[in-house]
């Protein structure tokens, strides 16, 4: 009998084999399939493995960086190592299928990140999402390339941007840089890409992008100028400031005209070779297509004669300065200073009517009648000068010459020069007059003056001098105390001499009213004076007759006439 509360239970089992599959099965193989269609996938859209090289590999991440075009992904960077020569590091790129026709060796290759070029801020967006690689695509019809060396700054134009690239010719860079803007009629219309340097020994050639549709604006007599910084003028109306823009006063800048003239001429071809004046007035002035070379030698300082300085005709510009040199003469054994310039005809309107008489021949008429080149004043703050052709009166006779084709104009003293010679025409003078004599004969007088001064006869007359003021001064006071009694009965004296005068003003009334015109007595005395008139005319009468006939005082008067 067993104790035990639970029996113990004996199981068995039995195992058989089924001829089913189990679902299970289904999840690993859909795996494999997935796994498998992923890495088909993936080596399906496997492109090209390039290799891109770059000084620095700033911002780039192996497996992260990714390359775009036009913000669409066409590859990722898979390592980043050190060139062998460690100057470089290359990055081994694994391009997307679709980008293999874009790899062609003029394709451009470079890093996207916050930078400023060519005066505008670009890459922003990387502060969050990390740099990358830039590719633009090369021609189609370029060959294939799987090396390529990227560029450290973006390029300033896209290959597929319609336009015109012109070549541009100057004498120096100036302020130009990379992506200085050109300007047409003030508006932005193009950039400065770059320049040649292999003959920067004679000018330098910029090469120039002109965007469509503004390239037709361009044509073979367009003019180019330089507008960079700012242009400051002093003249007659006061300070002028030009400037083109605040881009252009940064970066540099170049605008350019078509003169209407030019506009009828055919459009200017690509690379087409132009020359880049220095400014506007440059430019302006390379219109000017007839030019006669003149040369005048100066004995004035030519200090602020720089060429390109004007030529003024009574103040009109006619020409511009080319430049001057130092020579040995040796004719007259001394050193002269050859001013060399351009005279412009067509700046004077109705020149062609005297063309036909020729440039020396017009020359000499214009030297006959005083024509004559001196040194001017251009400026009085920066000491400028200009050369000014003048008719000079009472010019003495000259002699125009031509060598070499070039016409030697005669010259008069500058402005500066005729004061000099004022000047020491007065000094001449001044040196002419006897001034030793003129002091001897003052230090003789000073020291007469001086003798007298000093002597005894002065100092006597002094003494006597002070005793006659003294004896003056005594009869003064006893003429004031003589005449003081007198002074007291003064005010009485001048009331009885009023009264006087009252009381003959009186009297003159009294007899002018008793004797005066209107008055019995003065009619009395008329007829008195009348009477006796007429008795002294009577006996002047009687004594003619008694005077003529004497014996009339015995016979008596005859009655008879004589």
């Amino acid at each position: 009998m067993n104790d035990s509360p639970h029996p113990e239970a004996t199981v068995r089992a039995r195992v058989g084999r089924s001829r089913r599959v189990s679902p299970i099965w289904a999840i690993p193989l859909v795996t494999v399939l997935i796994a498998g269609y992923l890495v088909w996938h993936e080596f399906s859209k496997r492109g090209p493995l390039i290799t891109v090289t770059f000084h620095s590999a700033e911002g780039l991440t192996a497996g992260q960086s990714q390359v775009r075009l036009r913000d669409v992904t066409v590859g990722t960077v898979q390592s980043i190592a050190l060139s062998q020569d460690r100057q470089r590091v290359e990055l081994s790129i694994r391009m997307d299928r679709e980008a293999e026709p874009l790899l062609t060796e003029d394709a451009r290759f470079w890093v996207v990140k916050p930078r400023l070029f060519a005066g505008s801020i670009s890459g922003l967006s990387t502060l969050l999402s990390g740099s990358y690689i830039q590719v633009a695509p090369g021609k189609p019809e370029s060959p294939p390339a799987r090396r390529y060396t990227g560029l450290e700054d973006p390029p300033l134009l896209n290959s597929d941007e319609p336009g015109r690239t012109l070549l541009l010719r100057a004498d120096r860079l100036g302020s130009l840089s990379l992506g200085s803007p050109i300007f047409f009629r003030d508006l932005s219309v193009g950039q400065v890409l770059g320049w040649d340097l292999a003959d920067m020994a004679q000018h330098v050639t910029i090469h120039a992008f002109i965007r469509a549709p503004f390239d037709r604006y361009v044509h073979e007599g367009t003019r180019f100028w330089n507008a960079s910084g700012v242009s400051l003028k002093l003249g007659a109306e006061g300070v002028q400031v030009q400037l083109e823009s605040l881009r252009a006063l940064v970066l540099g800048g170049i605008a350019f005209e078509t003169p209407d003239a030019a506009q009828r001429g055919p459009m200017a071809a690509a690379d087409q070779v132009f020359r880049l004046y220095a400014s506007q007035e440059a430019a302006n002035n390379a219109s000017v297509t007839r030019r006669i070379p003149v040369v005048s030698y100066f004995t004035d300082s030519v200090g602020g004669l720089a060429p390109g300085a004007p030529v003024q005709f009574q103040g009109v510009r006619i020409g511009e300065v080319i430049g001057y040199d130092l020579v040995y003469d040796a004719a007259t054994d001394r050193l002269r200073i050859p001013v060399r310039y351009e005279i412009e005809p067509d700046r004077i309107a109705g020149s062609s009517a005297a063309e036909h008489r020729g440039p020396l021949e017009n020359a000499q008429m214009l030297v006959r009648q005083g024509l004559r080149a001196r040194l001017a004043s251009a400026n009085l703050l920066t000491g400028q000068q200009l050369i000014s052709l003048e008719v000079v009166a009472n010019a003495g006779p000259a002699e125009v010459r031509v060598t070499d084709g070039v016409i030697e104009m005669p010259t008069a003293p500058g402005q500066f020069a005729s004061i000099l010679d004022g000047v020491n025409q007065v000094l001449a003078r001044i040196e002419a007059l006897p001034l030793q004599q003129i002091g001897d004969n003052l230090n003789e007088t000073i020291a007469g003056v001086n003798t007298l001064v000093r002597g005894p006869e002065l100092a006597g007359a002094i003494a006597s001098l002070q005793g006659t003021l003294a004896t003056a001064e005594q009869t003064l006071r006893q003429i004031d105390a003589a005449a003081a009694p007198a002074l007291r009965t003064l005010p009485q004296l001048v009331t009885s001499l009023n009264n006087a005068a009252t009381q003959a003003g009186r009297l003159m009334t009294s007899v002018n009213r008793g004797y005066g015109d209107e008055s019995q007595f003065r009619r009395d005395l008329d007829r008195m004076l009348d009477q006796i008139t007429t008795a002294a005319r009577s006996l002047r009468s009687l004594a003619d007759q008694l005077n003529r006939n004497p014996e009339a005082l015995i016979r008596g008067r005859s009655t008879q006439g004589p």
